[in-house]
């Protein structure tokens, strides 16, 4: 796909993008008065409703592996690698068969509708505020008491480098290690060829994989084993995108 081909698909990308942000609108307007639980589920639905039509009008055909079962009958924290802004209707399309809720940047909320939609269906977080992180946090742990998985990307931002991964935070491993919460990493092969981060306009049809990869048994991980539980994590997610030809990867 040419330059000029490329603006004019990612424009009418966009306009797709409105459309059933528009009609989801009022839905999840709803929704939102039935409470953080019940009404948060529903938006979730609402959503993967919406992702699945955009992911089919772009003509991106997405499919799951799976190098370990996803086991559905317990709550998970998931992990992802985070490296396009696709990566919002792909994680929608990715998690199905249990209840999610995804810790996402509060600064996505100043975006007129989207931001509304976006504030009832993640956990806000603002990393530069040692009190909001403590919020989200909190929040976070009540919804695995409420056997709902959360999905964070330890990156915290987009990988920008040619390595598989750039270096994690410790937030999503604190908070598994505290609520003895299993991890299950998931791999995201295809959101850098379908929408680069350099631009919103570099927009392509085509394919998607998410692999999951296997559930790390949080029992024998204690406080102080913080960096040692990243790190495993790390080099399961490190291993598997050299394994799948990870396309940014240039240094490995």
């Amino acid at each position: 796909m040419n330059k000029i081909t490329g603006i004019i698909f990612s424009v009418y990308a966009f306009a797709v993008f409105l459309l059933l942000m528009l009609l989801a609108f009022p839905f999840v307007l709803v929704a939102s008065m039935l409470g953080k639980i019940r009404g948060g589920n529903i938006i979730y639905d609402i959503c993967r409703v919406w992702a699945d039509i955009a992911l089919l009008m772009w003509g991106i055909k997405h499919k799951n592996y799976y190098d370990f079962p996803k086991n559905t009958d317990h709550a998970v924290v998931f992990v992802f690698n985070h490296i396009s802004y696709i990566d919002i209707p792909l994680l929608l399309k990715v998690f199905r068969r249990q209840p999610i809720r995804i810790l996402g940047k509060a600064e996505m909320t100043r975006i007129p509708i989207f931001g509304y939609i976006y504030k009832k269906a993640v956990v806000l977080v603002q990393r530069k505020s040692t009190e909001a992180r403590a919020k989200s946090v909190s929040e976070l742990k009540e919804m695995l008491k409420e056997k709902i998985s959360v999905v964070i990307a330890p990156e915290g931002t987009f990988n920008t480098t040619h390595r598989p991964l750039k270096d994690f935070f410790d937030g999503a491993f604190k908070i598994a290690i505290e609520t003895q919460t299993p991890i299950q990493p998931v791999i995201f092969l295809d959101a850098y060829s379908r929408l680069n981060y350099s631009s919103i306009f570099s927009l392509t049809p085509g394919s998607s994989r998410a692999v999951f990869l296997e559930e790390v048994d949080i029992s024998r991980y204690g406080p102080l084993d913080v960096e040692r539980l990243k790190q495993t994590v790390y080099k399961l997610m490190e291993t598997a995108l050299i394994k799948y030809h990870a396309p940014w990867i240039k240094e490995y």
